[in-house]
């Protein structure tokens, strides 16, 4: 994976989250980025981390608790070596009581395939100080709208409506629980 440091908001763009989301897993010690002047820094290893951890709390819905003990366990071992070479990483949880432990496999090479196709869209999210515009952003916003206004031409609202209801649906969807029955020794 390429060297990047992201702040949280172009972070947050790269893992296609809202940087509220980010922000809270970084405010709850879910994820523990570095900070330099007053600003969180997200080097690669901490993108997949964080990219992990989403990936946890949408299959999962864990509480945040036991997304900040399972990000770290998964931290040390993403460090030992590198996300290519894994094709998936195996999650296991013990109850406190000794049963038998709970396995969860993560397809980690592909998440950092996604995570590496994503990490362009840093550079369109620059992090600007609230309030300043860049010169020229109104024309770069009236190109953009007359755009994206040749783009919709032929499309009827029906059509923007049932596309936006579409991907809501697909959004929304509950992650999917499949039960696999292991076969008996003999």
């Amino acid at each position: 994976m390429r060297a990047v440091e992201l702040k949280l908001k172009q972070a947050s763009a790269v893992l296609g989250v809202s940087p509220k989301d980010l922000q809270n897993l970084v405010q709850l010690k879910v994820l523990r980025p570095s900070r330099r002047d007053s600003v969180y820094r997200f080097d690669a290893a901490l993108l997949l981390e964080a990219k992990l951890a989403f990936y946890l709390k949408e299959s999962l819905g864990t509480s945040t608790e036991m997304l900040a003990r399972f990000t770290e366990a998964l931290s040390d071992t993403l460090r030992a070596q590198s996300p290519r070479k894994a094709q998936y990483i195996w999650l296991r949880s013990r109850p406190a009581r000794g049963r038998e432990t709970i396995e969860v496999r993560i397809p980690v090479r592909n998440l950092a395939k996604e995570l590496e196709q994503q990490l362009p869209r840093a550079l369109i999210h620059q992090d600007l100080p609230r309030g300043r515009k860049r010169p020229g952003w109104k024309r770069e916003f009236r190109q953009t709208l007359q755009a994206a206004a040749g783009d919709l031409s032929g499309i009827t609202k029906s059509q923007i409506n049932a596309a936006i209801h579409g991907y809501r649906a697909q959004r929304d969807r509950l992650p999917e629980i499949s039960v696999g029955r292991a076969k008996r020794q003999a």
